[in-house]
C-alpha cells in the first residue's frame, strides 16, 4: 500500500484490501436468496448509519444518480422548489430540479460563504415551496451547512426536505429521523470507504405521499425510468432491485459496512474530527488559509478541507509537487479552479496517511520557495 499513490481527494477514497478483495467473489444470481440476504443486510446497516426507520434503497449509480432519483420522483412541472446553494453541488441540485420543474427558486450564496438562515426563511415565506433542497457537507468548498436548522424551517412550511449527505453520512452523525430529513442521500466512494458506483437513498412516508399524490400513481410517465423509486420499493419487497445490480460493488459495500460496524460510528466520527483538526492545524501552521467563511450555524468540514492557494504559488505546481511526493489532492472546481485545493480526510483514512500528506505539502511548499 505504501508504494501506491495516496488518494487524499474527496472521493474516490482509498479502499482497504479486504474491501477490494470482496469484489473478486464469484457472481451470484441477483434474483436469488443469497442476493436477498446480502441486500437486506446492507440496507439494515445503512439504516443504522442513517439513523432512520424510513425505506432505504441502494442504486447502481453514483451520488448524482440518487440526487436525480430524489428530484425526478418528487418534482413535477409546476412543483415549487427552493434550492439552497453555496457551492458546486448545491447548484447541481438546482440544475437537476430545473430539468423537472419550471418553478425552482435558487437561494444562492457565494461559494465558500455560509448559509444565512434569514435569507432562506424569506424565500420560503415568499415562494411556499413543496420541496427544499440543500447539500449538508459542500464538498466543493469544505463547509458544513446547517442541516438541522434548515430541516426545522422546512417542516414549519410543510415542505419535503431533500438533503445531500453524500460526503457527510459515515463521517458525521446524521440523525435523519430526528432532524426530519425526508430524503437523504449518500455515495459509496466517500465516507463509507467503498468503491465508486453505488449510492443509497432513504425516503420518508411524507415523501412517498408527495410522490404518489392522492392516488397510487405508480405508472406516472413523468418519473425517471431507471431511478423510479416506486419500482425500487416494490422490488425490495422481493429482496431485489428492479434492474440488474452491480454485484461486485454490492459485495464491496457489504464489506465496507462491516468495517464501519467493527469500528463503531462514535469512534468513526471522532476519528474524522481528529484527523480534520490535525490537518487544519498543520495547514494554518504552514502559513496557509482555510477557504470557507463561517457563521454561527456553519463549520469547517471534517471530511474535506478547502485551502486557499497562496498568491505566490501556482495551483498546478503545488498539487504537482505533492503528487511527485506520492500524494494526490484535489483542486478547486468551476469558478474556484486554481484558487483553492482540497484535502480529504474521509473513509478509512488513518493518522499515518494524514501525516504523510502534511509532509508532502510541507515539502512541496519548501521546494517552490527554494526555486524562487
Amino acid at each position: 500500500m505504501m508504494n501506491e499513490e495516496l488518494l487524499m481527494i474527496p472521493g474516490p477514497v482509498p479502499v482497504l484490501p479486504r474491501i477490494r478483495n470482496a469484489m473478486s467473489k464469484p457472481m451470484i444470481y441477483h434474483r436469488g436468496e443469497e442476493f436477498r440476504a446480502m441486500y437486506e443486510e446492507i440496507v439494515a446497516t445503512l439504516k443504522w448509519i442513517f439513523q432512520t426507520r424510513n425505506d432505504l434503497f441502494v442504486l447502481s449509480g453514483s451520488g448524482t444518480c440518487a440526487m436525480e432519483a430524489a428530484m425526478g420522483n418528487l418534482v413535477r412541472k409546476d412543483t415549487p422548489v427552493v434550492s439552497i446553494a453555496n457551492g458546486k453541488f448545491g447548484e447541481r441540485l438546482v440544475e437537476i430540479g430545473n430539468r423537472y420543474s419550471d418553478n425552482v427558486t435558487p437561494v444562492n450564496f457565494e461559494w465558500g460563504s455560509p448559509i444565512e438562515l434569514e435569507e432562506v426563511k424569506a424565500a420560503m415565506e415568499e415562494k411556499h415551496p413543496q420541496v427544499v433542497t440543500m447539500v449538508h457537507n459542500e464538498t466543493s468548498t469544505g463547509i458544513l451547512n446547517p442541516a438541522e436548522a434548515i430541516a426545522r424551517l422546512t417542516r414549519k412550511y410543510n415542505a419535503i426536505f431533500v438533503l445531500d449527505c453524500i460526503t457527510s453520512i459515515g463521517g458525521y452523525e446524521v440523525p435523519v429521523d430526528d432532524w426530519g430529513v425526508d430524503i437523504a442521500i449518500v455515495g459509496s466512494q466517500k465516507c463509507l470507504g467503498a468503491p465508486p458506483g453505488l449510492s443509497a437513498i432513504s425516503v420518508s412516508e411524507r415523501a412517498w405521499k408527495m410522490m404518489l399524490g392522492d392516488n397510487d400513481n405508480s405508472e406516472s410517465r413523468e418519473r425517471p425510468y431507471y431511478m423510479d423509486l416506486i419500482a425500487y420499493r416494490d422490488s425490495f419487497e422481493k429482496g431485489q432491485t428492479p434492474y440488474t445490480p452491480a454485484l461486485p460493488l454490492f459485495f464491496a459495500l457489504r464489506e465496507a459496512l462491516e468495517v464501519i460496524k467493527e469500528e463503531g460510528m462514535a469512534k468513526r466520527v471522532e476519528r474524522h474530527r481528529r484527523l480534520a483538526d490535525t490537518l487544519r492545524s498543520a495547514v494554518t501552521n504552514l502559513g496557509l488559509s482555510l477557504f470557507p467563511r463561517l457563521n454561527d450555524v456553519s463549520a469547517y468540514s471534517n471530511t474535506v478541507t478547502a485551502i486557499e492557494v497562496p498568491e505566490w504559488l501556482d495551483d498546478a505546481h503545488l498539487r504537482g509537487g505533492m503528487r511527485e511526493r506520492g500524494v494526490m489532492v484535489a483542486g478547486g472546481q468551476g469558478k474556484l479552479k486554481g484558487k483553492i485545493f482540497r484535502i480529504a480526510t474521509m473513509g478509512n483514512i488513518t493518522e499515518g496517511e494524514v501525516s504523510r500528506t502534511i509532509q508532502a505539502l510541507e515539502s512541496a511548499l519548501r521546494g517552490r520557495r527554494r526555486e524562487e
